[in-house]
């Protein structure tokens, strides 16, 4: 695989699939995914089509905006697996509806595109790129509060305690943060978690550990 192509998950070491099982299993086929993250490869939303009509990908960055929006203009393969870029079965294909370019300073992030509310995000890195303080990654969460329906889920990934993390071949600075930060900010911002899974580090950043926190949005 093209190291400029990393894929985000990788930095996580996790395997996202197994909880959109979880979450969206036992619920019907929802409307909306969108996902917010760092990077350009969008391996694990290869399951995503079996729960959601519908995915945006969202891309803050220029750079991840660009290759991610020839990627699927062009229509090549989203998934690559085992040196495999192909799919094997049509159905794993995601449903990605549009590329957008967002500016989360704006007060609509996807102008002059307005979205309808989400029945989910993800977002991997981002906020980890993006903060420069604890007040930079609140008034985000609260951005991504607003993508949301009532109910609806952020699937949230993050490095604790890191100074940088890797991306294909990008070393990117990162706000230094711990569990309790950015669990009284998701539940200060309006979510309510419901699970969190913490992983061992890895060579593509130096935090003490990674974190997954699953949350919706109470109201």
């Amino acid at each position: 695989m093209d190291s400029r192509m990393q894929k985000p998950f990788q930095l996580y070491d996790f395997d996202l699939t197994l909880h959109l099982d979880d979450y969206f299993s036992d619920h019907g086929k929802k409307d909306l995914l969108i996902d917010l993250s760092i990077g350009s490869q969008v391996d694990y939303l290869s399951s995503a089509s079996k729960y959601f009509k519908d995915t945006v990908i969202l891309k803050v960055r220029d750079r991840d905006f660009v290759e991610m929006k020839t990627l699927v203009d062009t229509g090549k393969p989203y998934v690559q697996k085992e040196g495999n870029s192909e799919y094997k079965d049509e159905k794993q294909k995601p449903a990605i509806q549009s590329v957008l370019k967002s500016d989360l300073e704006k007060e609509n992030m996807t102008e002059p595109i307005t979205l309808p509310p989400a029945d989910a995000v993800i977002s991997a890195g981002l906020l980890d790129v993006i903060s420069k303080d604890e007040k930079d990654y609140k008034r985000y969460l609260r951005k991504f509060l607003r993508l949301l329906k009532t109910g609806g889920h952020l699937l949230l990934f993050g490095a604790l305690n890191a100074t940088y993390i890797k991306v294909g071949e990008e070393k990117l600075n990162v706000l230094k943060y711990n569990e309790d930060i950015v669990r009284k900010a998701l539940t200060g911002e309006g979510f309510t978690i419901q699970d969190q899974i913490k992983t061992v580090e890895n060579s593509l950043t130096n935090s003490e550990s990674m974190i997954f926190i699953a949350c919706y949005k109470k109201k």
